[in-house]
């Protein structure tokens, strides 16, 4: 399957039902916390992409994109979160998807999110857009896992979902990677251009002609979870760590490490 043709299909992002959970309660309060429902929603990949998605159309006509949750329900409102919590909650076939556990992957983009929010703030980058291309940097895994399950399959056998070779073997065998299907769904979404350049380019920030120092940012982001999913020592993430990118952007392996994510929902917990 070619690339174009995988973007033409249905992709309906699963959220994750602990979430949703505490959203509608959330929601039915008399008086709902809008901090507290900024960040549920935040934690939530497909919340976010729903809600970025209805407030960059071209309904709105908005004369600035729309990078964030906090900016969305400032323009939306309540209503749109309580229906697409609804939704969200009905969906229950929606939870398995083949070849990775949702409740790791959920995991593991929440903390590339919270780590290129931090090294964003360190290279004076957009922090809230940061955050939301580390949040959805790989959905576009999630769709080839949906879309190809056999060729994903025989991929895992060599590299899984979360390795960090991942990108460089689908690239590989599909020509494509989650990068570019990832940016590719940004752009039919409607996301501002700075988010789809950030993940269009996130596996290579500074090939050739390109300089996008925010894919720079996930790039980093996305190597230190990545890291801590596989269980790397110290010795393997020194080897490892992408230097040409810290160089160009002035961080160093330490600066990176020291952006370790804290859950600002409940340490520990899980979201399933």
């Amino acid at each position: 399957m070619a690339l174009n043709q995988l973007l033409e299909t249905q992709f309906d992002l699963p959220s994750i039902p602990r979430v949703v959970a505490l959203l509608l309660c959330e929601l039915d309060r008399s008086e709902p916390d809008l901090k507290r429902i900024t960040q549920l929603v935040s934690t939530d990949p497909a919340l976010t992409t729903r809600l970025l998605q209805i407030s960059n159309s071209n309904y709105f006509k908005l004369a600035n994109s729309i990078s964030s949750v906090s900016e969305s329900l400032a323009i939306l409102g309540l209503g749109h979160v309580r229906s697409m919590a609804a939704v969200a909650a009905s969906a229950t076939s929606m939870r398995a998807v083949p070849g990775i556990p949702l409740q790791q992957f959920w995991s593991y983009s929440l903390n590339v999110a919270k780590v290129s929010r931090s090294l964003a703030r360190v290279v004076r980058q957009n922090q809230q857009a940061a955050f939301t291309c580390g949040l959805i940097h790989a959905v576009g895994e999630l769709a080839m896992l949906m879309a190809l399950p056999d060729e994903m399959a025989r991929i895992s056998r060599e590299h899984g979902p979360l390795d960090l070779r991942r990108a460089d073997v689908e690239m590989r065998d599909l020509k494509f990677s989650y990068a570019q299907v990832s940016a590719g769904y940004a752009r039919k979404w409607q996301f501002p251009q700075p988010i789809v350049d950030a993940l269009e380019h996130q596996i290579h920030p500074f090939k050739k002609d390109v300089y996008e120092p925010l894919a720079g940012v996930i790039h980093l982001a996305s190597w230190r979870a990545r890291a801590k999913e596989a269980g790397m020592n110290q010795r393997a993430m020194a080897v490892s760590f992408p230097g040409e990118v810290g160089e160009i952007l002035e961080l160093d392996i330490d600066m990176v490490l020291q952006q370790d994510p804290i859950d600002w929902l409940a340490q520990g917990k899980n979201y399933a």
